[in-house]
């Protein structure tokens, strides 16, 4: 592990049960201590980041695993809030989705997402993806505040 590594904040924001798992279990694997914070759709992502409802007491995250397909507000939805507001626009933004769609990827770009990955099918490869995010923005990237 590199020493210069330190545990960060990450919010998922993924309403697929199976993929809140997965996702857990590859956070586990490392051991930087990562805290995963999970909501289930995009309007308790937009309650966890302004600290509305049952979340006044959230953390601001240091990263966000956004799907693209949730219910109430979609991914696109929250990924604009997220980045015309100068309050959160800082905070990275991993799409992480099952969409392979050219125009999703155009459009989470031009709406100023950080990385756009595809879901694997496969657990193996999916929990392999998870880990390789986590370690390039724990162990690579220099994220803001830190």
């Amino acid at each position: 592990m590199n020493p210069l590594a330190h545990a960060i904040d990450v919010l998922l924001v993924e309403d697929d049960p199976g993929d809140v798992l997965m996702t857990q279990e590859a956070f586990e694997f490392n051991k930087v201590g990562n805290t995963l914070h999970v909501v289930r759709d995009g309007e308790q992502a937009l309650d966890f980041l302004y600290r509305r409802g049952e979340f006044t007491d959230a953390i601001r995250p240091d990263l966000i695993l956004l799907d693209l397909n949730l219910p109430k507000y979609d991914g696109r939805q929250v990924l604009e809030k997220i980045k015309s507001d100068p309050d959160l626009a800082d905070i990275p933004v991993v799409i992480l989705t099952t969409s392979a769609a050219e125009e999703d990827i155009l459009r989470s770009y031009k709406l100023h997402a950080n990385a756009y990955v595809t879901k694997p099918v496969d657990l193996d490869q999916f929990i392999a993806a998870v880990r390789q995010i986590d370690n390039f923005f724990v162990q690579v990237v220099r994220l803001p505040g830190r």
